[in-house]
C-alpha cells in the first residue's frame, strides 16, 4: 500500500472544503473543483505526491457508486411526476439524438462517436443537488425541474452504456436490462407495498448504539445492487441509483426526526468519506499529458464544452415550469448541462475497449471538470437575476396543473 496516498488524499478532503469556505466568500465554487484541481496539483501529473494504487482506486469506485446511491436517494419522484420528469424526458432523448450525431461527425470511428455522444447527454446530479440545496432551490418549481432534468440526466446514459457499450448486441443487452429491471422493480414494488414497522423499530433502537443498523443496510443493499449489476454485466452506477430509490422506499413512514437523523449520517459516509475519494481520484487519474500533448485535444476540450451547453443544456430548458423567466431557462440549461461522475464513467469503458483515444477521453473529461466549476456558478447567477426581476414562480406548496 502507496502510504502516502494513504495520507494525502485525506488531507486534500479536508484542505479542500477550507479553501471553498475561504474563497466563497468572494465566489461560490463547488467543492468538488478543489478536490479534482488539488487531486491534479499532487497527482502524478504534477507533483506527484498521490499516486494511483489499487486500494484507492477501489475506494474511488465505492465512492461513484455511493454519489449515485446519494442523488437517487435524495430524489423525491412524487414531486416530479407528470409535466417535469415528462418534459425532461423528451430533453434528454433530443440530447442523445444530437449527442451521438455531434459525437459521430467529430469522431475517427462510429465507435468512438456514440461514446462520445453519451457522455454529452449526461448530468451530474449528485453534484448539483448539494449546490441547489445550500441555495434554498431544492424544493421549488425550480428546483423541482432541475431535479427531474438530473434524474433523467444520470438514468439515461446509464441505460445507454448498458445497451449500446456493453459489447453485447442489443437483443441480449436489451433481455438482461430488462431482468435487471424486473428484478430491481421488484424490490421497490416490495418497499414501497410495506410498512416495515419492525425495520424502523430497529433503525429508531441502534441510531445512538454501535450496531447502527441503518448504515449498514445502506451499504448491504448498495453492495448488493452494485454486485448484480456487475454479475449482468451492466454498468454498477445503475445498480447504484436503483439501491438509491429502494433505500428511501424503504424508510418512508418512519418516524420524521429519526428518518433525518439517518440521513445526516449516510451523508456523513458518502459527502465526509467515500464522494471526496472519487473526486480527489479523478484528478489523481486525470492524463494532464495526453491532454496538453495533442493540439487536437486541446482545441476539442472547449468544443467539449459547448457542446455540452448545446447538446444537453438547450434540450433541458424544455422541462422550466410554468411561467419561468428566461433567465430561469437559462439556469436550468447550465445546471442540466453540468456533467462529469458519467463522463469519467464512460470515457473509462472507451479507453479500456480501444475505442476511444486517450486524448480524447482527458479533453471529455477536462470539459466535465469546466463544467461543474462554470456551469452551477453562473446558474445559480441567472437564477438570482430572474429572483431580482421581481418574478417569481408559483410557491413550492402550491400545486400547478399537469399540462401532460
Amino acid at each position: 500500500m502507496d502510504l502516502s496516498s494513504l495520507v494525502v488524499i485525506p488531507a486534500i478532503a479536508v484542505v479542500a472544503p477550507l479553501l471553498a469556505s475561504s474563497i466563497g466568500r468572494f465566489v461560490k465554487i463547488p467543492l468538488v473543483v478543489f478536490e479534482i484541481v488539488l487531486g491534479v496539483l499532487l497527482g502524478p501529473a504534477v507533483l506527484g505526491w498521490v499516486s494511483e494504487t489499487a486500494f484507492t482506486e477501489t475506494l474511488a469506485n465505492f465512492g461513484l457508486a455511493m454519489l449515485f446511491f446519494l442523488a437517487g436517494n435524495e430524489i423525491d419522484f412524487a414531486s416530479i411526476a407528470g409535466r417535469p420528469l415528462k418534459r425532461a424526458g423528451l430533453g434528454w432523448l433530443v440530447s442523445l439524438a444530437v449527442g451521438v450525431l455531434a459525437g459521430i461527425l467529430l469522431a475517427p470511428s462510429l465507435a468512438a462517436g456514440v461514446f462520445i455522444g453519451i457522455a454529452l447527454t449526461s448530468t451530474a446530479l449528485g453534484t448539483i443537488m448539494p449546490v441547489l440545496r445550500d441555495a434554498g432551490e431544492l424544493k421549488t418549481p425550480f428546483g423541482r425541474a432541475v431535479t427531474a432534468v438530473g434524474a433523467v440526466g444520470e438514468f439515461g446514459p446509464l441505460i445507454a452504456i448498458s445497451l449500446f457499450l456493453s459489447g453485447r448486441t442489443p437483443l441480449h443487452a436489451t433481455l438482461v436490462l430488462l431482468g435487471f429491471a424486473v428484478i430491481a422493480g421488484a424490490g421497490v414494488w416490495i418497499a414501497a407495498r410495506g410498512h416495515h414497522r419492525t425495520m424502523h423499530r430497529v433503525i429508531a433502537s441502534t441510531l445512538h448504539t454501535s450496531a447502527q443498523f441503518a448504515v449498514r443496510l445502506v451499504i448491504l443493499i448498495l453492495a448488493a445492487l452494485v454486485a448484480l449489476s456487475i454479475v449482468l454485466g451492466l454498468d454498477m452506477l445503475l445498480g447504484a441509483f436503483a439501491a438509491g430509490v429502494l433505500y428511501k422506499l424503504l424508510l418512508s413512514g418512519a418516524d420524521a426526526e429519526d428518518y433525518e437523523f439517518v440521513e445526516t449520517k449516510i451523508e456523513a459516509v458518502g459527502f465526509g468519506f467515500l464522494v471526496p475519494i472519487f473526486f480527489v481520484y479523478t484528478g489523481v487519474t486525470f492524463d494532464l499529458d495526453a491532454l496538453l500533448g495533442s493540439t487536437r485535444a486541446l482545441i476539442l476540450l472547449p468544443v467539449f464544452l459547448v457542446l455540452l451547453l448545446v447538446v444537453r443544456g438547450i434540450p433541458s430548458a424544455f422541462a422550466a415550469p410554468p411561467g419561468a423567466t428566461g433567465a430561469d431557462r437559462r439556469a436550468l440549461g447550465l445546471f442540466g448541462a453540468t456533467g462529469l461522475p458519467i463522463i469519467v464513467a464512460v470515457t473509462a469503458i472507451g479507453v479500456d475497449t480501444g475505442d476511444l483515444q486517450a486524448s480524447t477521453a482527458s479533453a471529455l473529461v477536462g470539459a466535465g471538470m469546466l463544467s461543474v466549476l462554470l456551469f452551477p456558478l453562473l446558474g445559480l447567477w441567472q437564477r438570482r437575476r430572474s429572483a431580482d426581476g421581481g418574478v417569481r414562480e408559483p410557491d413550492a406548496d402550491v400545486a400547478v396543473p399537469d399540462e401532460g
